[in-house]
């Protein structure tokens, strides 16, 4: 097996993972280098710098569920839950049960770990074959406009999948929080899976017997401040992958922004909430009846920024398409092909942050 240098970190050559990404610089080291001046790549272009649409109201906010009584089986929260998937695409959960202190470990892990030196956290570079490791992702030419954001990804769940030459063991901690976030939010989107498959019509295990066991990568987010936040984004729109993602963001900062019913709405943080959305893996089973949604992070001159975004997905090796619950040919006829999952991932993958543009894939009428 040969071994080779990558981005200052020893890697191994091995099988492809998901993808690869072009190795860019770390955006933390240039702000703590110079914090005035904003390089040309970053300078988004007019038409997709963060405006913020004046004709919702500010107060109009995503729905919030109370996680807790879906548990028990409520079925005014399941009905709230079913409106807040078909209508939104995302909402926040409360009553999660995921002690404040996993929580608060969690993030202080995850800054620690973005402040160590450059020289430290290359050591877990993204090897030059996969996306899991200390780099950037979709980035897939030397001309595209980058985010404003640092990153690390990892394969959490099953244990198994776990690569640990990208875990930095030198940040005290990091592995034993992670570890204990990564079982305790897998809980939460699991009960979320079990009301998914109800309100498709099938068990509360129908969609895990469909897609197989349920895994989970983890990416945790850096955004520096910035001196002039409307040149730039935090994360370019687009939508995810994933059947589910669960985001622990920022308590105090707005940054997060969706697009509904074509204007972008602010994500304002529950404390100690968890914010979840539905990934084109869900839109493809469910037939477009519940969408994953357009999102963003925009910056802040004040303050950086950590957010934490746990996606879960099926076995890679399952066939995703429209369950057969979900097709009426008279009144919802298949909108989407079948693919294998982790094909439709390496397929996202060659492509740049594009909004909703990915699942057109495996959108039957650009078949």
């Amino acid at each position: 097996m040969e071994v080779k240098v990558e981005s200052g970190g020893v890697q191994e050559e091995e099988k492809l993972g998901w993808g690869r990404s072009l190795p860019v610089p770390s955006i933390h080291e240039i702000v703590r280098n110079d914090s005035y001046s904003i390089p040309d790549r970053y300078i988004q272009e007019h038409k997709d710098r963060p405006q913020v649409s004046e004709s919702l109201p500010a107060s109009l906010e995503i729905p919030v569920i109370d996680f807790s009584l879906l548990i028990k089986g409520d079925e005014d929260e399941r009905r709230k839950f079913d409106l807040a998937c078909k209508e939104w695409g995302f909402f926040q959960i409360t009553n999660h049960g995921i002690a404040i202190e996993v929580l608060h470990k969690m993030k202080t892990a995850v800054a620690a770990f973005f402040e160590l030196p450059l020289k430290e956290k290359k050591k877990y570079a993204m090897a030059a074959n996969d996306l899991q490791g200390f780099g950037q992702a979709y980035v897939v030419s030397e001309e595209q406009k980058l985010d404003w954001n640092d990153m690390i990804f990892l394969n959490t769940l099953p244990p198994e999948k776990r690569n640990f030459k990208f875990w930095p063991v030198t940040s005290p901690g990091f592995k034993e929080a992670v570890d204990q976030y990564a079982k305790e939010v897998q809980k939460v989107a699991a009960e979320i899976y079990a009301n998914l498959s109800v309100l498709m019509g099938l068990d509360r295990d129908g969609l895990i017997k469909l897609q197989g066991e349920l895994k989970q990568g983890i990416r945790m987010n850096y955004y520096p401040a910035c001196l002039r936040p409307e040149l730039v984004l935090g994360i370019s729109p687009h939508s995810d992958s994933s059947a589910l993602t669960l985001l622990l963001q920022d308590d105090e900062i707005t940054a997060l922004q969706i697009k509904h019913k074509q204007s972008w709405v602010n994500v304002k943080p529950v404390p100690n909430s968890l914010v979840v959305n539905i990934g084109d893996a869900t839109e493809i089973l469910s037939n477009g009846m519940y969408k994953s949604i357009e999102h963003r992070a925009i910056t802040t001159e004040k303050k950086e920024r950590i957010s934490i975004a746990a996606f879960v997905f099926p076995d890679e090796e399952q066939e995703i398409g429209p369950l057969e619950s979900m097709v009426d040919e008279l009144h919802r006829p298949r909108m989407y092909r079948k693919m294998k999952y982790v094909d439709y991932v390496r397929q996202v993958f060659t492509r740049k942050m594009e909004g909703k543009a990915h699942i057109d894939i495996v959108k039957l009428e650009n078949k």
